[in-house]
């Protein structure tokens, strides 16, 4: 039967015309932004630059919200601006839970009822473009410590009209961050240059190494779902990031277009704790071993900053 299983989706893997080229879907989480400043202007500042250098560079994107932060600074209204700019520009926005919490800390039904409250502005907002909220986003990519609690938050998603966004790209951006924000409200112009030149540096590391997992998973080039965060950092590297996608030959897509791919009707399997990517995932189902041998974490330097300043707030 397993060899049955692995032969019926070895026909989902073949190479396909419209698949000559890496595709990608440029995902943004915790909306209205990921910072260390508690600071308005910072976030509108973040917004506004990103979606400036997707416009720019033609490039479709979709925003996850936490919805529990529209309250965190104390501007209201100037949070759900930011999430307006992102629909009048021309992107989606999704579901990232209310408080960004985790399925390993709930029951399934308070994670599902999180989820539900996390849609009361963003819903609205897609409404009135004549858009429906379809796109959920898992916190920490984490969906469940057991099938029984993985199987009722997706059965509650796909009968709200839901579809899981996956990943299957993805670059640590949140480590990088921290240490950024961090040198910016220091004044330490040196720090910031150096965390951004380490920040692309792993970025076109990060991004060779998943192309040549995909490949080697599939066999073919693929449309690969890259995880990236609203932060000031991503904000100040957009057209760098965008000549990383251009040398790998990324042509970017939108999530919905990148969901074509057949890759993404590979079945799912894991169960457990952790929050894993997609590919790894996938390579349980193909029973095809990812080169985790040439994978390469963040550099040392920036775990131990992003560690310290974690520590402290």
């Amino acid at each position: 039967m397993r060899r049955l299983i692995t032969i019926l989706l070895a026909g989902l893997l073949c190479p396909l015309p419209a698949f000559a080229q890496d595709r990608i879907a440029l995902t943004f989480d915790d909306l209205p932004a990921l910072s260390l400043l508690e600071s308005q202007a910072y976030t509108d500042y973040s917004n506004t630059m990103i979606l400036r250098g997707l416009k720019h560079r033609h490039m479709p994107a979709i925003g996850f919200v936490n919805e529990g932060k529209l309250d965190e600074e104390g501007d209201r209204p100037r949070q759900i601006a930011d999430l307006k700019a992102w629909l009048k520009a021309g992107m989606d926005l999704g579901n990232h839970t209310f408080s960004h919490v985790s399925p390993n800390e709930l029951t399934a039904d308070a994670y599902i009822a999180d989820i539900a409250k996390g849609e009361k502005v963003t819903r609205p907002l897609l409404a009135e473009r004549h858009k429906t909220l379809t796109w959920f986003r898992y916190p920490y990519l984490e969906t469940g410590p057991t099938a029984e609690k993985k199987t009722a938050i997706q059965t509650w998603l796909k009968d709200h009209g839901y579809r899981i966004a996956p990943v299957t790209m993805e670059n640590s951006d949140w480590m990088f961050a921290e240490p950024y924000d961090d040198a910016i409200a220091r004044h330490d112009e040196a720090r910031v240059r150096r965390i951004r030149a380490q920040y692309l540096a792993y970025t076109e590391t990060a991004v060779s190494w998943y192309q040549n997992a995909g490949h080697a998973l599939l066999g073919r080039p693929m449309a690969f779902v890259m995880l990236l965060h609203v932060t000031r950092l991503n904000a100040d590297c957009m057209d760098e990031l965008a000549a990383i996608f251009k040398k790998h030959r990324l042509k970017a897509v939108s999530l919905d277009e990148a969901m074509k791919d057949p890759a993404y009707r590979i079945t799912d399997p894991y169960i457990g704790p952790n929050g894993i990517e997609w590919l790894e995932r996938w390579s349980m189902t193909l029973h095809k071993d990812l080169p985790w041998s040439s994978f390469k974490e963040p550099p040392a330097s920036i775990e131990a900053e992003y560690k310290k300043i974690d520590n402290d707030t």
